[in-house]
């Protein structure tokens, strides 16, 4: 008859597997633990209290600064003109990617090539090519880029990132955030488009099936499952827009509200003269909110069936 093993013996596990597991996953669990979730349940904690000028909770105030964000006009217009944000720069990026994607696979040897120059701008930081942008291609003054060429058609000089109508600054933060993002998501598409049998393109093409039809009935219904990972990606990353807003228009007071991304308000709101965590925190839950109402929604229209 086997003696039963020790407690000690089954905390470790077979040949001390439970052990070397929290040896390899025990630090980065502490700092997940340590720099994400505990920040996350204080500021949770924090907008419940009037917490100005300190990260220590002092008065309780129940849903007051919840209210007061809601009351907000400049941060419910923020809300609202990025709910449009997304719209636009959402199925605009899923549509260049899914093009490039289904290029560069049929580049046949060069495909290597292309796949490293479309992805190469998804390792430059955000803000180094939001003040690329900035400083070089849509300047504003007659020496950049962009009015340059304007100018060799006999264009006049654009002040793209001046207060004006039409904004022109919105055409140099969506053609920034496209550049920096498209080739990201055509990874992802071309490996989707990679796990599709060819045989099924090949009895397609016997059937009479060519271009916009085989697209249609064969390979996007087969690469279902890659669009909804890119839509929810697309989704978060427009509504966590921060970098190339912030470093591109560079100052908050100049622009009207609906210029406003909600992280670039709520990062002036708690960190800037006010140092109102309180009302900062309330409008960070409110954002995190919406996005996961509008990462729901997405993910009933896009309902994969099991």
């Amino acid at each position: 008859m086997s003696r039963p093993r020790s407690l000690s013996r089954r905390l470790r596990g077979t040949q001390d597997r439970n052990v070397w597991f929290w040896v390899f996953v025990g630090p980065f669990f502490a700092g997940l633990l340590l720099f994400t979730y505990v920040p996350i349940a204080w500021s949770l904690w924090l907008s419940f209290f009037d917490s100005v000028n300190t990260v220590t909770p002092t008065r309780f105030v129940g849903l007051r600064n919840y209210t007061d964000m809601l009351g907000d006009a400049a941060f419910v217009s923020s809300l609202r003109t990025f709910v449009v944000f997304a719209a636009f720069i959402v199925p605009t990026t899923f549509a260049l990617s899914l093009a490039i994607a289904m290029l560069v696979t049929r580049a046949g040897r060069a495909q290597g090539f292309f796949r490293s120059v479309f992805f190469l701008p998804a390792a430059c930081s955000y803000v180094v090519a939001a003040l690329v942008w900035k400083m070089s291609l849509f300047s504003g003054v007659r020496s950049g880029f962009a009015n340059t060429v304007l100018a060799g058609f006999g264009v006049e000089a654009v002040p793209w990132l001046s207060v004006t109508s039409p904004p022109w600054y919105w055409l140099v933060i969506v053609t920034a955030r496209l550049w920096l993002q498209v080739g990201f998501f055509m990874i992802l598409f071309i490996a989707g488009l990679q796990r599709i049998d060819p045989a099924l393109h090949e009895a397609a093409a016997i059937d009479g099936a060519q271009g916009w039809t085989m697209f249609r009935h064969i390979t996007l219904p087969l690469l279902r499952p890659t669009s909804v990972a890119v839509v929810f990606l697309l989704l978060v990353n427009a509504f966590q827009a921060f970098d190339e807003f912030y470093n591109i228009l560079s100052t908050f007071d100049g622009y009207p509200p609906y210029a406003r991304p909600p992280l670039v308000y709520l990062y002036y709101v708690a960190l800037g003269r006010g140092q109102d965590f309180g009302h900062g925190s309330a409008g960070a839950a409110v954002l995190t909110l919406t996005i996961a109402v509008v990462a729901v929604v997405a993910g009933r229209l896009t309902r994969t069936e099991s």
